[in-house]
Formats: C-alpha cells, structure tokens, sequence
C-alpha cells in the first residue's frame, strides 16, 4: 500500500478521485440531471485512467512491452464491452454499433496518431516492431472486410434479413477464431518476432510490486465500467443540451471517455520511448474490438437482447473504419516514427471528427 499512496500524493490528477463517489451519489439523488451526471463522469474517469495507466505499466516491465500492451487492451476493452452490453439489453443496438466503431477509429487513429506526436516530440525519432504493428494491421483490415460484406449486402426487412443475421453469426464465428489464432501465433508460436524494438526509458523508476499492480487493474477496471455506464446513461440528453449530434457522441466522445485507460498508457509509454507498448494498446485494442468484443456481442445478443443483432454497419461508419485501417497500415510500414507522422494521423481522426460533429442526425 506504500506504493498506492506514494502514488496518489505525487499525482495532481488522482485529486479528482473525488468525482467518483459524487458521480454514483449524484445519480442516486439527481438522476435526472443529465448535463451533470455527465460532466462528472468524464471527470471521474480520468484519475481512474491514470491509476490503471501506472499499474499497467508495472505489469508490462515484468511481462514485456508485447503482453503489456495486450493486458492494457483487453482491459481497456472491457469498459467497452460493459457499456455495449448495457445497451444490447436496453435493445439500443444503433448506440452499440456506433460505440464498435466508434472505438475502432479512435484506438487506429487518435491512440496512434497522439503516441506518434507525443513521442516526436521528446525523442527525435523512435523505432518500434514492424511486425508486430504490421499484423495488428492485418487482423483489423480482415476484421473491417467482414464487416463491409453484411453492410453492402444486408437488409433490415424481407428475405434478405434473414441472410444478414445467418451470415453475421458465421462471420462472427470466423472472427473469434482469427482472433485466437492471431493470438497464438503472436504470444507463443512465434513471440520472438514481437519483442520490442525501442529503448525505454525510465527503468530505475520505481514500480509497484505484481500483487498491488494486478488487484488495481482488475479494481478500477469495474469502477471504470460502473462510471462509464452513468456516463452513457446520460451522455445523449447532456449531448443535445452540449449541441452535439448523435453520431459525434457515439463515434468520438463514447469512444475517447470509453478508451481513456488505454490511451494514458499508451501516451506515457511513447513519452518514455516504449512505442511498442503504445502501438500494441492502439491496434491491438482496435484489432480485439473487431474481432473480439464485436462477434461476441452478436452471439450474446442472441441471449440477452430483444432481438439478435447483426454486424450491418451504417455505410459511412464502415468505410471510415476501413480508411483508419488502410492509414495505419501505411504508417506503421517502416517500423519507425517522428511527430510528423502523428499529426498525419491524426488530421485524418479530425477529418471524421469535424464530419460527424455537423452530419444531419438524420443521415445515420
């Protein structure tokens, strides 16, 4: 415990662990209070985020940046899974796709592209594993191939409906068992093709000992999942007081509050020069939504929703998966980085950002 509290009195941001009792208080007494429930979500979120980014990293420098980065992902991923759950009993199958890809984008675009930035702009130029990143690429680019066929071909009504959802749960099928082999291949057949290419810094720092590290990580990781639950909730009422379109919420600000533990551990890792971890924790987390966290959402909602669902995405949703998808492979080509890349990147994430944000509600 002298580790915690070490930790919490030398972080200015750990102050704000003070939203998250209020944030479950609040909604006891206030639950109608939106525009405030949601505020104080975001706040809570983001000390709860830098608790889960120094366990993770304690956790890595024992395991290695690889495993590190796949911990932080699945992790980092179950705050997502949670909230699509919550919203596949409620039947809100549109919020569940949108916060799908919304988490894609985001992890492919905006996790990479600021590690990109944020590590330029310390270290003139990082290196990182080629064909680690390279693969994580591949995985998302078949996963996001499986996701345009029920798009273009699928239906909503008619005989073809009937199609989409038959062809959804094969597809889904498919896609677990990608993900397991992706995962076989990458942590045992052949690990030593994914060891890490960087030169971290920091190693004498001081870490938390597995036991402490381990009881955090799984801890705040259903805290993060009950706040980012309220911050759903209200998240649509306080966006259409904030004037954000449905669309802007589910895709981009779901994504970025839903994602916030992996992306601390992501941007302080390319701080210290371990881009491996960062780019494992982007495409990987991206690349395990899916394959992962998607196929097995359309095979629960067989048993938890009002009716199953399918992988038919709204058109526009699907190609900007699929155009992340392609600018990460074409930046993560030659296995090194400098800022410049990550404000490429990145302006791609603000084209699709600055898009949604003014796209007619109507159109999704």
């Amino acid at each position: 415990m002298t580790h915690l509290l070490k930790h919490l009195r030398h972080n200015p941001l750990l102050v704000l662990l003070v939203f998250v009792p209020a944030v479950f208080i609040a909604e006891r007494l206030r639950a109608d209070a939106h525009t405030m429930l949601f505020v104080l979500s975001v706040l809570a979120i983001v000390p709860l985020a830098a608790l889960l980014s120094q366990a993770t990293e304690s956790v890595a420098v024992r395991t290695g940046d690889a495993v590190g980065g796949l911990l932080n992902a699945t992790l980092g991923n179950l705050t997502e899974l949670v909230i699509a759950l919550a919203a596949l009993r409620a039947g809100q199958y549109t919020l569940v796709k949108a916060s799908i890809a919304g988490a894609i984008v985001t992890n492919t675009l905006f996790v990479l592209g600021t590690s990109f930035l944020l590590g330029g702009l310390k270290h003139h130029l990082q290196e990182y594993n080629r064909i680690s990143a390279r693969v994580q690429a591949a995985m998302l680019f078949l996963a996001t191939i499986a996701l345009l066929v029920p798009s273009v071909l699928g239906a909503d009504a008619g005989p073809r409906a009937a199609f989409t959802h038959h062809l959804s749960v094969g597809l889904s099928v498919l896609l677990i068992v990608a993900y397991g082999l992706g995962m076989t291949f990458s942590l045992k057949t052949h690990r030593e093709l994914f060891t890490s290419a960087g030169h971290a810094e920091g190693e004498g720092e001081p870490t938390w000992p597995i036991g402490l590290a381990v009881a955090t990580l799984v801890v705040v990781t259903v805290v993060v999942a009950l706040v980012s639950e309220v911050f759903v909730e209200s998240a649509q009422e306080a966006a259409v007081s904030m004037g954000m379109t449905p669309a802007f919420v589910g895709f981009i600000v779901v994504a970025l509050v839903g994602g916030a533990a992996e992306m601390a551990s992501a941007f302080s890792g390319a701080r210290k020069n371990r881009l491996d971890l960062s780019v494992g924790i982007a495409l990987g987390s991206a690349s395990q939504i899916a394959l992962f966290v998607a196929p097995v959402l359309v095979l629960v909602s067989y048993l938890l929703g009002p009716a199953p669902m399918d992988l038919r995405f709204w058109p526009g949703a699907v190609v900007m998966m699929l155009f992340a998808t392609l600018t990460a492979s074409l930046v993560t080509n030659s296995g090194r980085s400098a800022w410049f890349v990550g404000v490429l990147v990145l302006m791609v994430y603000l084209v699709f950002a600055m898009t949604l944000y003014l796209l007619p509600p109507q159109v999704v």
